[in-house]
């Protein structure tokens, strides 16, 4: 049996000292480096309406579901895509005048209850589709903060030009098939 917890406090590293280590480890691949990895605390807050850079994250809610589209059978088991949600109008973090310019520009992110959204299913990784998100969501508020007006990403102007292609098709799709049905009611011509 163990006697205390003292006489284990001299014990532990020695354990730790001979816990398996991969060959990729950051200790065997940078011996030279220090690789204590921690988080940074949130920076002052700063007098200037401009915006850091820092999102807090324990503001957001953070939710992970199933990707769409090719990825064979593990997209039917993994959440890797990633919605982001935050309310708007208390994000104390967004400059005033950035969240009235979101509110203005993108009313289609917003839902009923004033949550913003930003979703990203860009790979197959969980952690970095989170890191896509947020980088979305500072390069919004940067571009509106510049006053540079954002422009729709490719992926959204390719998908935007399918669902009208596939309107235009229904609508034609509709249009002949009324006209057959009035063709049919008249009666035949004789000669």
């Amino acid at each position: 049996m163990l006697k205390s917890v003292k006489s284990l406090s001299g014990w532990l590293p020695q354990v730790r000292g001979m816990c398996y280590k991969s060959d990729l480890s950051l200790e065997k691949l940078y011996p030279k480096t220090k690789t204590k990895i921690f988080t940074p605390s949130s920076p002052p807050a700063r007098s200037d309406t401009k915006f850091n850079g820092y999102i807090p994250v324990e503001q957001l809610e953070i939710t992970y579901s199933r990707s769409s589209g090719p990825g064979g059978q593990n997209v039917n088991m993994v959440n890797t895509k990633v919605d982001l949600r935050f309310k708007l109008d208390s994000a104390s973090w967004i400059p005033e005048g950035v969240r009235a310019k979101m509110h203005e520009n993108f009313k289609s992110r917003i839902n009923k209850d004033g949550y913003f959204m930003v979703k990203s299913d860009l790979t197959r990784f969980q952690h970095m589709n989170l890191a896509d998100a947020l980088e979305k969501l500072r390069n919004l508020i940067r571009n509106l903060e510049k006053g540079e007006h954002v422009e729709p990403s490719v992926d959204a102007l390719i998908r935007q030009r399918r669902l009208k292609d596939r309107a235009n098709a229904q609508r034609l799709l509709v249009k002949r098939e009324r006209s057959q049905i009035k063709a049919q009611r008249q009666a035949p011509i004789d000669f």
